[in-house]
């Protein structure tokens, strides 16, 4: 029901009333933020991403066809807008004098929540939630992407396989050959399964 509302607001945009942008960008910023955080591991990256990404879907607004599901479309832009970032770095490494992300690795938006945990519990924790995102992001871009999309943003197959491209039994693939290679990464730890 809610692609509905935004398939509706994306035919307003195209109509030419801008502000409908705003109300998909309330809806959106939040999930869309935490998925390239995710992928690229940088807070400040990741809002400036996420911003670029309602860029193109107001530069590209005529381009949406509504028989496509908007999350999908947003989500394939920030993909490759976050795939191209990746590359981007890798091609002009930097080192940064003091990055707040790593300063303070629990701020922001993946704060930690210890509820009733003891110190101990909360710090392995931490730990164990650092050392499974460090490897997610190892993972090449297809196999990291079906993997944001399916356990953040609870995207089926077949949604994920139209972000990336291919089959849903292709995605399928890539989700089992991601897992495999966490449960490999991870495999000395105490808390891999």
């Amino acid at each position: 029901m809610h692609e509905d509302a935004d398939t509706a607001l994306m035919l307003r945009l195209q109509g030419g009333e801008d502000l409908a942008l705003n109300e998909l960008m309330a809806k959106w910023q939040k999930p869309l933020v935490h998925f390239v955080y995710r992928y690229i591991g940088n807070e400040t990256d990741a809002l400036d991403l996420a911003q670029e990404t309602f860029v193109r879907v107001f530069e590209s607004r005529h381009r949406y066809k509504a028989k496509a599901k908007f999350s999908t479309w947003l989500f394939t832009i920030a993909s490759n807008l976050s795939r191209n970032y990746i590359r981007w770095q890798h091609r002009h490494p930097t080192v940064a004098f003091e990055s707040s992300d790593s300063a303070n690795p629990s701020s922001g938006i993946e704060s930690f929540e210890s509820g009733d945990q003891s110190p101990a519990e909360s710090a392995e924790a931490q730990d164990s939630a650092a050392a499974v995102k460090r490897e997610v992001q190892k993972l090449p871009h297809d196999l990291r992407t079906a993997v944001l999309l399916f356990e953040y943003e609870d995207m089926s197959h077949e949604e994920i396989s139209r972000v990336l491209g291919c089959s849903a039994k292709a995605v399928e693939t890539r989700l089992y050959r991601a897992r495999k290679l966490l449960r490999e990464a991870l495999a000395g730890m105490n808390f891999a399964r």
